[in-house]
Formats: C-alpha cells, structure tokens, sequence
C-alpha cells in the first residue's frame, strides 16, 4: 500500500503540542516498523499524491476545519478524544465553531476508518459522532524511547540549574483546559510542596484558563510554592521527570494521558486520577478521586512521603507495566487500520 499522510500538525503551533509529537513518533514508527509499505507526506497547502492508496489525518479538531469535505481517496482519521463535545458547558465553541463541527461531523462520517487512543474515547465518539463501533479503531500510544532513567549527573543538574527545580516537587505536565483539573491540584496541593508546572499554556496569560489558575495561586499565597517552565524540550523533559519527587495526572477526563506512560518510564511515581481513559493505562498508579481534593491531597501524601524500599517497588511495577505500550505495536495496529480501509475500497 501507498500512503499519504497529512503533516499539517508538524507546522505552526501544533509541532509543539501533543498532536505534533505523535504524528511525528508515528510517521518515525511506521517506516521503521512497517516499511514494506510506502509513504508520502503533504500538508493542507498540497494536493494528496494521486498514487496514494490511502490517506491518513492523524489531526482531527471539532471546531476547525482539518478534513476535506470531498474525498478523492479513501480517508483515515485519527481523533484523539472529543472531550469538548462531551462537555460542551467548559468548552465554548461560538456559533462559528458549531457551524464548523456540523462541517467536521460530516466529513469524519465519511471517513472509512477512525483512530482513537483508548476506549473511553471509543465509546465517546460512537455517542457523538454517530460512527458505528465495527468503524473505529482503538490503538494505545506509546511514550519516546527518550523517556527513560537517566545516571548522567550532568545532564540532569543542566536542566535542574535551567530551570531553578527544588530538591524536591511534585510534577505536572500538560494543558490547562478545565478537563486537566489544574485548579483542583492547586487547591489540594499540600501548603509548602513545590509544583512544577510543564506546558506552554501556563506562560500564556491571555488565556483565560491560565488567568483563573494564576488568580488562584494569588489568592491561596502559593506564587512561591510555583514554578512554571514554559514549553521544554523532549530531552529536558525526560530529565525533569527523573528529577521529581512524583508526578500527579488529576484530570477529570482524559483521551489517553500519555504524561503518565513517560513519567513510569522515566522512573518517577505516579498519582493518577480515576475514570476515563486513565482506568486503561495508569496500571500500578497511585488512584485518586479528581473531584474530591482531600483525596488527592492524600495520594500526594503518600506518594512524597513513601519509604525508599517502596518507592522502589512501585517503580519496577510501573517499568513492567509501561512495557506493554511500544511504538512497534502503535505502528502495527495503524497499518491495520489502514489495510481494513484499504479492503473496505475495494
């Protein structure tokens, strides 16, 4: 087979999100893995190669208009979650996103196969989307083989100086919409704890998910428990992760949750909210409740608090499990996606 995928998400801001590290993992994962078929690349600005047998769009937004209307071959789409349109009361999308989603619905109803992360998403998109359960694939993401232990005690106290990391703090990486329940772990974080704060989004004041969070901080006095890093590197985040006491997931909602997969690979321990896609992938994770912050004052307790011995013990549970999610397997459940697509056209 021949297929041509879309690399829009490798431009622009999306190269720098999470959309933009698993198209990028995934093309490197395919012709690694499964090169006895071709690939091609194009981006929205381009026509779809004409020799292409399939065409996969592994970027799918609700409220923009990622997918062709008329297709020329047959389509792929991977849509990580649609946790927007599951709770439309924190996600405000306006009239013109709405229009956009009736638009973005149509097109991914024509689509011959769809890709999820999980089966929590799964089932969230047969719900909204419409799409029959026999039309959507379940493929497990895997984190970077950069997310290991890391013995260099240069390059871990590099990234410590770089970004003024305490001996010890609590870990999170990711967005700030409402769905990651930032302002809950703020609100039970215990007083005095340093959190480290990893993404892009907490050093963009415009957004008004990160204007709430900082008027939290003010108002609870925490601006010097907080340390916010901005966008990092791949490398250092790998290492900020071997550096920190634990690493808390507190969503509410999750399409997978691929920061606790790096956080076992890297060796740190994990404190992981309940429900969602994360009851498919956190494993040995120390399991809170994200709506009740006592409970997840207490995770964090034990998680900064645990002995040496079974720290360690929860480590090598947490090696063991990551194991199972590879690159390899990614690639491999992808192409199978592709050949049922591909079967299906003819």
């Amino acid at each position: 087979m021949h297929i041509a995928i879309d690399t829009t998400s490798l431009e622009g801001e999306h190269r720098d999100r999470g959309i933009g590290s698993y198209t990028g993992l995934l093309i490197e994962a395919l012709q690694k893995y499964e090169n006895k078929h071709s690939y091609s690349f194009f981006t929205r600005k381009q026509k779809v190669p004409k020799s292409a047998d399939i065409v996969h769009y592994p970027y799918f937004d609700p409220f923009f208009l990622t997918l062709p209307l008329v297709k020329s071959k047959p389509v792929v789409v991977t849509v990580h979650d649609v946790i927007p349109l599951v709770y439309p009361e924190y996600f405000p999308s306006g009239v013109r996103g709405k229009v956009k989603w009736y638009i973005q619905r149509a097109s991914l109803r024509g689509a011959r196969r769809i890709i999820t992360d999980s089966f929590a998403s799964k089932q969230d998109i047969q719900k909204i989307v419409g799409v029959p359960d026999a039309l959507i694939d379940t493929v497990y993401l895997a984190p970077g083989d950069i997310f290991r232990p890391i013995n260099d005690k240069k390059e871990l106290s590099s990234v410590q100086r770089k970004y003024q990391l305490p001996t010890q703090y609590l870990l999170y990486v990711g967005d700030v919409n409402w769905n990651k329940n930032v302002i809950g772990l703020l609100r039970a974080k215990p007083k005095g704890l340093k959190l480290v704060l990893v993404g892009k989004s907490f050093k963009s004041d415009a957004l008004s998910e990160t204007q709430r969070i900082n008027a939290l901080i003010h108002a609870i006095q925490a601006d010097a428990d907080i340390i916010r890093t901005g966008y990092v590197t791949d490398a250092e985040l790998a290492a900020i992760y071997n550096l920190a006491t634990a690493y808390i997931q507190p969503s509410f909602a999750e399409g997978f949750g691929l920061p606790v997969l790096e956080a076992f690979s890297s060796g740190c321990p994990v404190i992981c909210a309940r429900g969602s896609s994360l009851d498919e992938i956190a494993g040995p994770a120390i399991r809170v409740d994200a709506s009740d912050q006592d409970a997840i004052f207490q995770g964090i307790k034990i998680a900064i608090n645990i002995s040496i011995g079974e720290r360690e013990k929860l480590r090598q549970k947490q090696f063991t499990w990551v194991r199972q999610f590879t690159w390899r397997k990614t690639a491999g459940a992808t192409v199978g996606a592709y050949e049922k697509a591909f079967g299906d056209s003819n």
